[in-house]
């Protein structure tokens, strides 16, 4: 997928189908000179429908198709024949989608397992026929029910990406090398900052054929929550991930500041987010030597931070399959527990 085709926000319009009107029809035949009323419902109008598939990684193809509008049902016929449903619209979209309201912001719901469908618009209920309005003293109702219209609006799709492990910190903090060391992704790369602008998956293979999902989410800068940088416009696919693995260079001035900052931001931004089991990996450390190692645990450890952590390079390879084992262990280690 190339750079400009990831897209994580579309804003729709959508109209349901308006149901179809009820029948005046009266039943005349050569035999029955009184038959009666006998007009049919009109059909229901189409629905508007999100629909999740799990095939899709992105909301690119709602770039250009922004509007979709649903057929209106029939009208009712004679013989109290039923006029057919409109035709539902279905819009696919990626698992890890949210939907709101453009005028209210009021969420409507989110689509995360394959299949899964929600109405966006409901089709308006088609009109009763006549036969439903006969009495002792109406033999021959010539009236029948409109159909009621359709639902129509603007509406705003967000997707949160769906992965078990979130990668977290500053612009070239080595969260694109990184994964593209865990993983096959092949994000790119540069040293220089914002350098990934859309959020990079990739499948982490593990023992015994085991794997996980790891996204590498866009730089967070200070004030990120509050809309600097382009870091805000990602925040939200942080809340899908199980773990958070924070990512500090080992030639960063402060590691325990940059720390606190990325913790800040997110709890600015949401603070649930933590509440999740979160992890450091120090990147970038073959240029350390062990007394460099050492006086950055005591700094760890006379901070109070309460963060397993792990010295890791991607020249190297340094600490890659113990990263591994430590996110595999917090993935699962509820299970591992017996909940």
């Amino acid at each position: 997928m190339t750079e400009g085709n990831f897209v994580d926000y579309a804003k729709i319009f959508v109209k349901s189908g308006k149901g179809g009107a009820g029948s005046t029809h009266l039943r005349r035949e050569k035999f029955v000179p009184k038959g009666g009323p006998d007009g049919g419902d009109g059909g229901r109008g189409g629905h508007v429908i999100l629909r999740g598939n799990r095939n899709y990684w992105t909301l690119y193809h709602l770039k250009f198709n922004k509007h979709f509008k649903a057929e209106a049902g029939q009208p009712g016929g004679a013989a109290r024949r039923h006029g057919r449903n409109g035709k539902d619209i279905i819009i696919e979209v990626p698992l890890g989608t949210v939907v709101r309201d453009a005028e209210t912001g009021e969420l409507q719901g989110e689509i995360t397992e394959h299949g899964q469908e929600l109405i966006l618009a409901e089709g308006g209920k088609g009109g009763l026929g006549n036969w439903h309005f006969r009495s002792a003293t109406r033999q021959t109702p010539r009236y029948a029910q409109p159909g009621l219209p359709g639902e129509e609006g603007w509406k705003i799709l967000e997707l949160k990406v769906l992965a078990d492990v979130g990668l977290v910190g500053f612009p070239n903090a080595g969260k694109s090398t990184l994964l593209s060391k865990l993983t096959a992704a092949k994000p790119k790369i540069a040293d220089y900052p914002f350098t990934t602008l859309k959020p990079n998956l990739g499948i982490v293979p593990y023992r015994d054929y085991k794997s996980f999902v790891m996204a590498d989410i866009p730089g967070i800068i200070e004030g990120a929550a509050e809309g600097k940088g382009i870091g805000h416009r990602f925040l939200r696919h942080i809340e899908r991930n199980s773990v958070l693995l924070f990512t500090i260079p080992a030639d960063s001035d402060d590691i325990v500041k940059e720390y606190r900052i990325l913790l800040n931001e997110l709890e600015k931004y949401n603070p649930e987010l933590l509440d999740k089991k979160r992890i450091l990996a120090i990147t970038k450390s073959d240029l350390l030597d062990d007394e460099l190692k050492e006086e950055i645990r005591r700094e760890l450890e006379e901070a109070g931070l309460d963060i397993p952590y792990v010295f890791v390079s991607s020249f190297t390879g340094e600490g890659l399959q113990e990263l591994k084992d430590l996110l595999w262990q917090r993935l699962n280690e509820d299970a591992l527990e017996g909940r």
